[in-house]
């Protein structure tokens, strides 16, 4: 496989789990109005951004292609949310895709931060299922 088809679909990943990471940084923010939740998130995003911006960025950027991607169209499955809950939820799994996806293309153009991503993911694991017991204690006292 041509490294540019490597670089982007890294691309696509990390600024597809950048922008879960940042929406779930808000939920946080004003939603649960965690702080250290927050942090934890936001600490994760600026890692990813220190690591892409290191290792793939300026040539990934080079060989992005966004006119032509196939996925850029929005499909019924993105359009349906009906409260916070499914929005940090849709959330979090396209934060964990794009880990693990991360994870296994890293194997070919950054092999040494291989095991770096796959701690990541299992983070947000644990961030994930502690925002939703959070989550659901905010809604039960209401």
């Amino acid at each position: 496989m041509p490294e540019n088809k490597i670089l982007r679909v890294l691309d696509a990943n990390f600024n597809r789990c950048k922008e879960g990471l940042r929406v779930i940084e808000d939920y946080f923010r004003f939603f649960l109005e965690d702080n250290t939740l927050r942090k934890k998130i936001r600490k994760i995003r600026h890692t990813l951004d220190t690591l892409s911006l290191a290792l793939i960025k300026a040539k990934a950027i080079a060989n992005r292609n966004a006119d032509k991607d196939l996925g850029k169209k929005i499909d019924s499955l993105e359009t349906g949310r009906n409260n916070i809950s499914q929005v940090l939820w849709a959330n979090f799994q396209r934060v964990k895709e794009s880990l693990r996806v991360l994870e296994e293309f890293s194997k070919l153009e950054i092999p040494k931060e291989t095991p770096f991503i796959k701690k990541i993911r299992y983070e947000i694991y644990a961030l994930e299922k502690e925002s939703f017991k959070k989550g659901a204690a905010l809604r039960d006292s209401r």
